[in-house]
């Protein structure tokens, strides 16, 4: 049957014309499984395209729903470093007051060795799918410990608050202002020395001023030094009672005189470049019991 001839008439319609094929059988065969063929391939084409018009919806759909839950992540860790950071001032100023008050205590930073959520996970871009559970574990047990930390403090602060009222009468006597107007250019510790090039232990903090800026007592107190000081040039020192001593060096002028009893505020001299220095600038020193203590632990303002 596929080896027979076959003729093929195709007449047009209204007229005698035709048009006449002769064919063996095996094509027309072919020609019939190639548009069967064709047929069900632009089926499955067709029901794939839209499978995959589908897919692609909800790959939007799904992309959108994870960009807002990341923002959202991202929004929360933010706000968590946020009130970390709110704590961890308030415990600094609880170990200034703690320090002035002569209580013991130590300033542990919120988070722990842990140190809060991790720094790397914060930034958008950077929360992958397979992190998000870590990451909301690690949130969970972060808010449980802010939440330790803020019972904590508050029986810290509660405590110091008992101690303030029985040690009032020493408040006026604690360095807890700026002396000077300036730039601190140099803290307490281990540094280089700018003459000699050697790592030196410098007992206060430096603060960079224009000439003639006033200097002002950090506390109420009793001059008990007012004049040339070796390498600090032009110095005041200042008996604050309960071991604390202050001094203001350097300066272009003094304006107080041994013996003076003044208050915090007043003007004991003004900035300048006397005595060792590299330039116009105070040297602030705070002494408790004859030893040099980083005076950024006194002061609140």
């Amino acid at each position: 049957m596929l080896f027979q001839r076959y003729r093929i008439v195709i007449f047009k319609e209204n007229s005698g014309d035709s048009l006449n094929f002769r064919s063996r059988g095996w094509p027309l065969f072919v020609l019939v499984l190639l548009v069967i063929g064709l047929s069900i391939s632009t089926a499955w084409l067709f029901t794939e395209h839209q499978k995959l018009r589908a897919a692609k919806s909800r790959l939007a759909e799904a992309e959108l729903n994870f960009e807002e839950q990341q923002a959202k992540l991202v929004a929360l860790l933010d706000r968590l470093s946020v009130i970390r950071n709110d704590l961890n001032r308030i415990q600094t100023f609880d170990t200034k007051l703690r320090a002035m008050m002569s209580i013991d205590g130590e300033f542990t930073p919120v988070g722990g060795a842990q140190g809060g959520p991790e720094s790397d996970l914060l930034a958008p871009g950077k929360l992958p799918l397979h992190r998000q559970a870590l990451i909301l574990r690690k949130l969970n047990t972060y808010l449980s410990q802010l939440a330790a930390e803020t019972r904590l403090e508050e029986l810290r602060q509660q405590e110091l608050l008992l101690t303030m009222r029985h040690t009032r009468e020493l408040l006026p006597t604690v360095p807890t202002i700026w002396p000077v107007e300036g730039f601190l250019t140099s803290r307490f510790g281990r540094r280089t020395s700018p003459f000699t090039g050697q790592v030196l232990f410098h007992k206060g903090i430096d603060i960079s001023a224009r000439p003639g800026t006033p200097v002002s007592s950090t506390a109420g107190g009793k001059v008990i030094l007012a004049g040339m000081d070796g390498a600090y040039g032009n110095s005041v020192i200042i008996d604050h009672g309960a071991g604390i001593t202050t001094r203001y060096a350097h300066m272009k002028s003094i304006n107080v005189q041994r013996g003076q009893t003044i208050s915090r505020g007043d003007q004991v001299g003004s900035v300048g470049s006397t005595g060792r220095s590299s330039g116009p600038h105070l040297h602030y020193e705070v002494h408790v019991n004859n030893v040099p203590v980083d005076p950024m632990h006194y002061i609140l303002n």
